[in-house]
């Protein structure tokens, strides 16, 4: 089916290759592994587990990744060069749906200053090195480093050009977190229209301007049907477009957005509390879906709506990402309905009167500090009840 009709789009999971190599992010083998299963688990399409040039680990995990998940497609990165490519293809050797990621950067600003190569060496190199990485593999994919800041005219000639060396899957990155949506949309609409059946047109946006996510639904939109992603969004600077963010928009806004993908939904705060366990920090409190406070409610009018029919304050229902339960955080800014509710979850059901000084005491408490605890609640409703009370 052609990718204007199709409305599948692949996952293609970098958590173990863009995403651990960023800093406190880096992972031992037997982590790579326990992150893998659980990304197998979670039902990503591609699992990229390394660039096995850049070190002996990132090898091994490739390696060990291909054996311990046979039928999964597992991808390797490399660059555009022979020994990239061949140890590419050694690290794969032992996968039954091996896939060979290579690229190079094709941007006028990388070429001057990075590379010192003209466009013409460079299009000759990125085509030699899709032409060796199919003498290993039937599955290839080129990336166009900084796609979105390279001339299209030149940019559209390269994914001619390795699509007729024989890569599958063209990806065109936001490399820097450059584009802006409907910008970034243009020129992947340009791309797609220009590849039609031949190839997948895959994106990789970064967050530097926090529009991974975004930029990546655009793509989409515009005929992309690959989104390399990570888990928390992890990666590079600020990091890759969010996984959980992306397959979560696509569920809850079938209506505007009628795309398909193979993701488990109850695994993705799995999946984020498993990586956060093994890198050195966790998803920010706020984040979308898988942050601490992504399904907590504090504000008053949020809680009396919340209490009185969940979906006036929650588009998500929890459990459908994995979240066991939504909270109410009590604190300043929370209501009687909702301190009503916690006293009674506490077991104690109080009058009108005994209410509203419970609650006057509790504002007064949580005016002085960022929250109020269960016992810190009990205690307020001993001096008001004149009762002995505890926690049931």
């Amino acid at each position: 089916m052609s990718q204007a009709l199709s409305n599948r789009v692949y996952i293609f999971d970098t958590t173990l290759r863009d995403g651990e190599q960023s800093p406190g992010c880096s992972m031992t083998v037997p982590e790579k592994l326990r992150m893998a299963h659980k990304l197998v688990d979670l039902g990503v399409d591609i699992l990229e587990a390394g660039f096995p040039i850049a070190s002996d680990g990132d090898f091994e995990a490739v390696q060990a990744v291909s054996a311990e998940f046979p039928w999964v497609q597992v991808a390797a990165l490399a660059r555009s060069t022979k020994i990239d490519v061949e140890r590419a293809a050694q690290s794969l050797a032992k996968a039954k749906r091996p896939r060979i990621h290579t690229f190079i950067a094709t941007s006028d600003i990388h070429l001057k200053y990075k590379l010192k190569k003209s466009q013409q060496q460079v299009l000759d190199e990125a085509v030699a090195a899709v032409q060796l990485a199919r003498t290993f593999v039937e599955d290839v994919e080129f990336s166009a480093e900084d796609a979105t800041r390279t001339d299209p005219d030149y940019l559209e000639q390269v994914c001619k050009a390795v699509v007729e060396a024989g890569a599958r899957t063209v990806n065109l990155p936001d490399t820097v977190g450059w584009s802006v949506p409907h910008e970034y949309a243009a020129l992947i609409g340009r791309m797609a229209r220009a590849l039609g059946d031949q190839a997948i047109v895959s994106v990789h946006c970064h967050d530097d301007l926090g529009l991974a996510v975004a930029n990546s639904i655009a793509a989409v939109q515009a005929g992309a049907r690959q989104i390399e992603c990570t888990i928390n969004g992890i990666g590079e600077r600020a990091g890759n477009c969010s996984l959980e963010e992306v397959v979560a928009a696509f569920r809850v806004r079938q209506d505007q957005l009628p795309f398909e993908t193979r993701i488990v939904m109850e695994h993705l705060y799995p999946s984020s509390q498993l990586l956060t366990s093994m890198i050195s920090f966790g998803p920010q409190p706020n984040k979308a879906i898988v942050g601490e406070n992504a399904f907590a409610h504090e504000a008053g009018i949020h809680q009396d709506g919340y209490l009185k029919h969940k979906a006036t304050y929650e588009i998500i229902e929890p459990r459908a990402v994995g979240v066991p339960e939504s909270r109410l955080v009590l604190g300043k800014h929370s209501g009687r309905h909702a301190l009503n509710q916690r006293c009674a979850d506490l077991g104690y059901k109080l009058n009108r009167e005994q209410l509203d000084e419970v609650y006057r005491k509790f504002t007064s408490l949580a005016d002085h500090q960022k929250g109020v605890r269960n016992d810190e609640i009990l205690g307020i409703i001993q001096q008001v009840t004149g009762v002995a009370v505890t926690a049931s």
